[in-house]
């Protein structure tokens, strides 16, 4: 959820393949599929694991995709923008930009999901007043988001919103995220701070902080955000599906392997299947904070119609375009890939 996606152009497309149905075909021409799959990925927060793994253990070259991965590390907006500009095929992103770009007018469809929760935690340091059995207790905190507008952004101010607190009695500052966003804290620079794995793990394992809230259980999603809030999904231009179909079933079936060898798999076995460029820190530390948020990864890709109403509800609070749109949240996602992938091997 970025601010900067807010102001993307591009020219509208037909909004097709919604929860349970068919992609629309628009042609009678021979579908060609792509010969490379360009997938852009905007992070490596943990949210993201399930890419990686299908990535390092070759499971896009067994379904006989080449796949180039692209805009590393640059962050959801840029990977949304490259997207929309038609320089990526792919992207590995939040499930609430395929919302934002319907507010729009524009045609982004997920089609699998990796994490089923935000995997975000609110840490504070040792000294920290806040106690989240008083909601109040935040007033006057400085806390640490990635940046604003972010899904850390909005964290902080839906959860104000629901304890009836103003914006303004808490200072938002933006500290990044990784060993940035612990550094932070470690620092006296942010009394508390919203962040995802592995810093909330980092913070722990070096004595720096405790977790306060945390959203990698469901209970933690539901204090936070009222219900539980997808986040890492794969998703594309309508037309990309339609056009490819086949592609996408393919890395469907690439990323269900990748989910189901995280959930049959030790922490350790997970990060040992990764290469040094995937891991944050040391690998012993990286492996609790596998553990950590093994809740938040979906086990089969499949998007619960339930769960798609509250990253609808966050944003129809923060996002004027959102708020303002008539959002069919069924034409944000689609089952039908991951339904064809369960029926074969």
């Amino acid at each position: 959820m970025h601010k900067a996606m807010l102001g993307i152009g591009a020219t509208a497309l037909l909004l097709l393949g919604g929860c349970g149905g068919a992609p629309g075909t628009g042609s009678s021409a021979p579908r060609q599929e792509a010969q490379e799959v360009r997938i852009s990925v905007g992070s490596y927060n943990l949210n993201n694991l399930p890419f990686f793994i299908a990535d390092a253990q070759g499971y896009f070259k067994d379904e006989g995709l080449k796949v180039r991965t692209e805009n590393f590390a640059q962050g959801g907006s840029k990977v949304l923008q490259a997207l929309v500009a038609g320089s990526t095929d792919v992207a590995v992103g939040f499930y609430d930009h395929t919302i934002q770009m319907q507010a729009k007018g524009k045609s982004v469809t997920a089609f699998v999901l990796l994490s089923r929760n935000s995997g975000l935690v609110l840490a504070g340091g040792n000294d920290s007043s806040f106690d989240p059995a008083r909601p109040g207790t935040i007033r006057g905190a400085r806390i640490g988001i990635t940046a604003p507008g972010s899904s850390s952004d909005f964290f902080v101010r839906y959860y104000l919103e629901r304890h009836g607190i103003p914006e303004s009695a808490v200072s938002l500052i933006g500290v990044g995220s990784g060993a940035a966003a612990v550094a932070a804290l470690q620092q006296g620079k942010v009394d508390l701070l919203v962040n995802y794995d592995p810093a909330a793990t980092l913070i722990q394992e070096r004595g720096i902080g405790r977790i306060l809230i945390d959203a990698r259980s469901d209970a933690g999603a539901r204090e936070v955000y009222g219900g539980i809030y997808p986040t890492s999904v794969l998703y594309a231009q309508q037309s990309f599906i339609d056009a490819h179909p086949g592609t996408i079933e393919k890395i469907v079936r690439a990323e269900r392997r990748a989910l189901a060898f995280i959930a049959r798999s030790s922490a350790d076995a997970i990060v040992a299947a990764l290469p040094d460029s995937y891991v944050s820190g040391d690998r012993a530390t990286y492996a609790k904070a596998v553990e950590a948020a093994r809740a938040i990864f979906s086990t089969d890709g499949r998007f619960a119609e339930a769960d798609m109403a509250t990253p609808l509800a966050v944003l129809g609070e923060f996002n004027p375009d959102v708020a303002a749109a008539r959002i069919d949240l069924s034409h944000t996602y689609t089952n039908r890939f991951v339904e064809l992938a369960s029926t074969q091997h």
